[in-house]
Parts: C-alpha cells; sequence; structure tokens
C-alpha cells in the first residue's frame, strides 16, 4: 500500500531540515531577517550621508552567510572580501559596533578606521573585511597553514566574489591549499556579476568549480538561495576538511537584489529591471519561512513578532552608533605599525 502523500511531505521536510533543533532553525530565521534589515538600514543612512566611502550591501544572498557560517565552530576563522556585514553578523559580531564602524565611530570593530569594508573581530576569529579584491585569498591559505602548524583541529571559512576567481592570487593560493593540505574551505559566492560584469564575459569557464580542477581539489555548486542546502554542503567539506586538512572549493549560485555598491543603481546598465523582479522570487528569506511554514514551526505571528523584534535591534544600533564619539585625532597613528613588544 502506497504511503499517504501527507506522510510522504512530511518526511521530506524532515529529511531537509537535516534532525536541527527548533531553536537553531529559529536563531536562522531571524539572523537573516536582522541581515536584510540591518543592510535596508545602511543603504538608508547611505543616502542621508551618514555612511561614508564604499558600501556593498548583502541583500538576497542571506543564505550563504548563515548556511556557511553555522556549519563551523565558534573558535574556527572566517575571512572575506568587502561584502561583509552580514558576514561578520553570522560569526557572532555584535551588530552594534558595525553599526559605530560603518558611521566612523570610536565605538566600531576598527575604531571608525576601517569603515564598511574592514569589519573586523578578533575575538570572534573573524579576519575582515579586505577591499582589494582577492587580497584575503592566499591569506586564507596562511590562516589554514597556521592552523595546522599548531596541530589545531580548526578550518577556515574564505568568501569571495566570483571575480575574484579570474586573478592570480585565487590561483596561487588555490594551488598551495591542495599542494600542502590546508584545512580552507573557498566559497565562490556567485552572484553572476563581478561589478557591471556578467560572469561569462570575464571567465573563460562558467562553472567556476572546474577551477579547482588543476589542483586537485575537492569541489561543489550549490544553489545559494537555500540556507539548509548551503549548510548540509559547507558542513561536509568542513568536516572533511577537519579529519584530513584537505581544501574544497564550494560554487554558491546566489543573486544581489541591490546595486554592487551603493554608488551603482540597483539595475544599473548591466541588467534588466525583469531579471532582478525574477531574482526575487526566489528571495531566500521567504523560501525558509516556507519550510518552517510547512514543518509547522513558526507562523504569521511568528514572523510579524520577528519583524518587531529585528527592527527593534536595528534601530538600537543606529542609537547607539549615533551616540557614539567620533575617534581622537591621535588614534590616527595607532595600529599603523605592529608592536612586537621588543
Amino acid at each position: 500500500m502506497n504511503e499517504p502523500l501527507t506522510a510522504v511531505k512530511e518526511s521530506r521536510i524532515e529529511s531537509k531540515l537535516q534532525g536541527l533543533p527548533k531553536k537553531v532553525l529559529l536563531g536562522w530565521y531571524d539572523e537573516m531577517l536582522l541581515s536584510r534589515r540591518f543592510e535596508e538600514k545602511c543603504a538608508q543612512l547611505y543616502q542621508m550621508g551618514q555612511i561614508g566611502g564604499f558600501c556593498h550591501l548583502y541583500n538576497g544572498q542571506e543564505a550563504v552567510s548563515t548556511g556557511a557560517i553555522h556549519a563551523i565552530n565558534h573558535d574556527d576563522y572566517v575571512i572575506t572580501a568587502y561584502r561583509d556585514h552580514v558576514q561578520a553578523i553570522s560569526k557572532g559580531v555584535d551588530p552594534k559596533p558595525i553599526m559605530a564602524e560603518l558611521l566612523q565611530k570610536y565605538t566600531g570593530t576598527t575604531k571608525g578606521k576601517g569603515g564598511s569594508m574592514h569589519i573586523f573581530d578578533r575575538d570572534k576569529n573573524f579576519l575582515g573585511g579586505h577591499a582589494i579584491v582577492g587580497s584575503h585569498i592566499p591569506i586564507a591559505a596562511g590562516v589554514a597553514f597556521a592552523a595546522k602548524y599548531r596541530n589545531e583541529r580548526k578550518v577556515c571559512l574564505c568568501f569571495m566574489g566570483d571575480g575574484a576567481t579570474n586573478i592570480g592570487t585565487f590561483h596561487e593560493a588555490l594551488n598551495l591549499a591542495s599542494l600542502w593540505k590546508l584545512p580552507v574551505i573557498y566559497i565562490i559566492e556567485n552572484n553572476l556579476y563581478g561589478m557591471g560584469t556578467a560572469v561569462e564575459r570575464a571567465s573563460a569557464v562558467e562553472d567556476l568549480t572546474k577551477k579547482a580542477l588543476a589542483y586537485d581539489m575537492r569541489s561543489a555548486v550549490i544553489g545559494g538561495h537555500d540556507v539548509l542546502e548551503v549548510y548540509r554542503t559547507i558542513k561536509s567539506a568542513v568536516d572533511h576538511a577537519r579529519e584530513t586538512y584537505e581544501p574544497s572549493l564550494i560554487e554558491v549560485r546566489t543573486y544581489r537584489y541591490r546595486g554592487h555598491s551603493q554608488s551603482d543603481p540597483v539595475h544599473g546598465h548591466y541588467r534588466t529591471k525583469e531579471e532582478v523582479e525574477e531574482e526575487r522570487k526566489k528571495d531566500p528569506i521567504l523560501i525558509f519561512a516556507g519550510v518552517l511554514k510547512s514543518a509547522n514551526l513558526i507562523d504569521d505571528d511568528y514572523i510579524e513578532s520577528a519583524e518587531k523584534k529585528v527592527k527593534k535591534i536595528v534601530t538600537e544600533c543606529v542609537q547607539f552608533a549615533e551616540n557614539s564619539p567620533e575617534p581622537p585625532l591621535d588614534e590616527l597613528y595607532k595600529d599603523v605599525y605592529y608592536d612586537s613588544g621588543r
């Protein structure tokens, strides 16, 4: 006798949730929602002139940060490029100092001297925030080398955009990571555009995981709209790296809803309004909410309360930043060189 369709559906949902506790799943939903609202507030503050310099937002890519970073331990390392606010939040960095850093305040993560593209938190092993495209990719190999040298079972997640896979440091780092067996997981957030240039116009291969073949490196390509798929794939790569010290290259296909940076219009001249609207139908937050609803873990009341809670947190972040002092002038000369104490 065939199993009832309702039972089959429930079984599939339970399998998809991978036995994760309700508290964890709801925490992920809240984090993704906070990430979205935090970035929306950043866009508003930038337009008001309260955030200076460059500002690259993460809207649409929340499932990548949440799914990947929750697949590692709290003492593992994360290093990333300049689209870094949300990944810092996922790593456990307090969003108040992040907002303060964006507003160039002394209470910021780098005392107001780094700004949007240089969020750091040594205590959380969140190693930036790097503005130069691809500059952090070999640093990630170095971090993984240090972990192996110390006989630690720690891993390093290294996030990058699709455009970074076309530069020399990407290939040099992957070669050494594979040659020396370093516990680093390279994550390509392929949002289809390197600034305004489509992947197919910049890379000889559109399947970016093929670039791992030259270095005999494990690889996978996954969808970036499903936080559970991201978690499952990254967790597998992390577990493998922790056991064998071997690296992996994961291409996560995602999409950003805003421009490359705040100086770039939402649609620009390189993609159509229709394309963006079509991609918005794959909103990772709505997809995850649908999964949680199907599993009877949340309802509309929970979603409404989560919105209120997140709005309060973002408001408090802005108030904290606005009420924080500017960096003193003598701070300009501090942290320029490393003091070895000798």
